[in-house]
């Protein structure tokens, strides 16, 4: 049963990363400054994923929506990503948003709605505010 799955994942990855290719959005525009200052907060994120999730998928989906660079980091190929992400958050599940603050602290945060919404209110209102 488990080589059933894997060969239907096995087929199904193409097309699911060529689906995203061709339906990400355009990133929202800033003005440099404004961009700045995003790209400087987004050093502190880092988003633990596997390539064919969709849960994935859309949450990278609004991140180049939001013209976000966040660090990604595949858990699913990468031993030392997967550790982080079972030492770090408790368990090894994605998409997870890894959030540092400038103090050091680390939030551990899973669930596509919730990162999405994170970032929406975090990252949203300064492409807002440039649009109005």
């Amino acid at each position: 049963m488990r080589l059933f799955f894997r060969l239907i994942r096995l087929i199904l990855t193409p097309f699911m990363l060529l689906a995203e290719k061709l339906t990400t959005p355009k990133a929202m525009v800033r003005s440099p400054a404004e961009q700045a200052a995003v790209d400087a907060a987004c050093q502190q994120l880092a988003l633990y994923q596997f390539s064919a999730c969709p849960f994935c998928i859309k949450v990278r989906k609004e991140i180049a929506r939001l013209g976000l660079t966040i660090s990604k980091r595949n858990a699913q190929h990468n031993q030392q990503y997967r550790s982080e992400l079972e030492n770090g958050g408790g368990k090894i599940k994605v998409p997870c948003l890894r959030i540092e603050t400038a103090a050091g602290d680390v939030q551990w945060l899973y669930e596509s709605a919730e990162i999405i919404a994170y970032l929406q209110q975090r990252f949203a209102a300064t492409a807002d505010s440039q649009n109005s």
